[in-house]
């Protein structure tokens, strides 16, 4: 069964805390328990009661995002190229039966290892944007099912990133990656995913300089707003 996101447990708006505000009581905690519910309930997926702590804990900090690092290259008309450098990501892979499944599954891994499961024992902090690896069939009609769902490290752990107690999380050194990006807004699924695909392609014309059968869906904000950020990053072929 597929799991809440680590969207979704990113900002509440009205439901968010100070740092200096006194801790929640068991009555706000299964208030917010319930909200969450009925979020998750919205996506079609199911929120576990083991979730509670980490929801709480995520809440407390979410108005503390740290950005991942990037220069901008060039600044085109139809989109923006950047080169993001080399640095450390905690990566999952899943592979469920849609692509919403397999992304909600990955952020429930990251988010325990963000909270608490991890050699520190502590609560990381988060960054932005969540970015999610994806690979197109050979025909380019359909996503094929494995996703891999990533978080950067925030600088503080860059030099020496804390291990996961979940096996299924590996922590990556990727290398410097250079990505013509365009945003666009609203919900992310395999179909407007595709769509978005496909326009940027026809924006583009016909080039060999990017990957065809891979490419980066990245997440910026709560799925509960409904004109939320996205990106479409088409990667550079290495030089």
């Amino acid at each position: 069964m597929a799991r809440i996101t680590l969207e979704d447990l990113n900002g509440l708006d009205d439901e968010s805390l100070d740092e200096d505000e006194e801790p929640m009581d068991g009555e706000e905690q299964n208030r917010l328990f319930s909200h969450w519910e009925t979020v998750a309930s919205t996506h079609q997926v199911t929120l576990p009661q083991e979730m509670a702590g980490p929801i709480v804990q995520m809440t407390q900090h979410s108005q503390v995002r740290e950005p991942v690092p990037y220069v901008t290259l060039l600044q085109h008309e139809k989109c923006e190229e950047r080169l993001y450098p080399a640095g450390k990501w905690a990566c999952v892979t899943n592979g469920e039966p849609m692509y919403e499944q397999s992304i909600s599954m990955g952020f429930m891994k990251l988010m325990r290892y963000i909270c608490k499961e991890n050699s520190t024992g502590r609560y990381l902090g988060m960054t932005v944007p969540v970015v999610n690896e994806i690979r197109l069939s050979e025909e380019g009609t359909e996503l094929l099912r494995d996703v891999t769902t990533t978080y950067y490290l925030p600088g503080e752990f860059q030099p020496d990133p804390p291990l996961p107690t979940d096996p299924d999380i590996r922590i990556v050194e990727r290398q410097p990656l250079r990505v013509l990006t365009r945003v666009f807004y609203g919900v992310t699924t395999e179909e407007t995913i595709l769509r978005e695909i496909r326009l940027l392609w026809e924006l583009l014309g016909s080039t060999d300089t990017v990957l065809r059968e891979s490419y980066m869906v990245a997440a910026y904000e709560n799925p509960s707003v409904p004109q939320r950020r996205n990106e479409l990053w088409f990667i550079r072929r290495a030089e």
